[in-house]
């Protein structure tokens, strides 16, 4: 059994596959993280992101890199940014996933293009979304609870606009852009809180394979 989630930032996506691994007892792989790994490890490599042969070597990287809390510092997000634009990492991390979205027993994924590339196969393809207004609300209590900064010092309009620009990349991209599989089961989260959410989610979940 493969579960496909898909949707853009702070739509509540990883949450949900997470939670969604835990619930069925498979394994569950945040895919962005794949990223942050290869520019992590462009880094620690001495090399530099913007050079494909440099990126392609960082591909390369051990499994234990995956848990590293610097993947997620914003440092490490602007290399991950920086080696997805090659094709030759794209390609290599492709393998990754899709070895592990086919391991024995089954798996949950959570990306871009899950349901449209890694997996199009799978058995139940979502599409988590949410207004873009929500997402950045969910962006910035993110990181006020982070203790990244006071409240105040935190732009919510700001916030909202890096959003946008992450959204129409994604979307525009040509390789591998963000999109709905065509048979991808749609859930917009704006008005639900995570529990709500999780609870949707798994009820489409549980009426597309069979178990409701």
């Amino acid at each position: 059994m493969i579960i496909a989630v898909d949707g853009p930032t702070a739509s509540g996506k990883g949450t949900i596959a997470k939670r969604l691994a835990e619930h069925f007892g498979v394994p569950h792989l945040d895919t962005g993280l794949l990223y942050r790994a290869v520019g992590r490890q462009v880094a620690l490599n001495g090399g530099d992101a913007d050079t494909e042969a440099d990126a392609l070597a960082a591909c390369d990287f051990p499994d234990e890199l995956m848990h590293d809390p610097v993947l997620r510092s914003e440092e490490t997000g602007g290399l991950a940014s920086r080696v997805s634009v090659h094709p030759a990492v794209r390609a290599a991390l492709f393998e990754r996933q899709r070895a592990f979205a086919t391991q024995p027993g089954g798996a949950v994924l959570d990306g871009r293009d899950i349901g449209t590339v890694i997996a199009p196969d799978a058995e139940v393809k979502l599409f988590i979304t949410a207004s873009v207004q929500e997402r950045a609300r969910r962006r910035w209590l993110e990181m006020t609870q982070a203790h990244i900064g006071r409240e105040d010092e935190i732009p919510l309009a700001e916030i909202e606009k890096d959003i946008v620009r992450r959204d129409a990349r994604d979307i525009n991209r040509a390789d591998a852009p963000l999109k709905a599989a065509p048979d991808a089961m749609v859930i917009d989260t704006t008005n639900f809180g995570k529990q709500e959410a999780f609870e949707a989610v798994l009820d489409a979940v549980k009426e597309r394979l069979g178990l409701a």
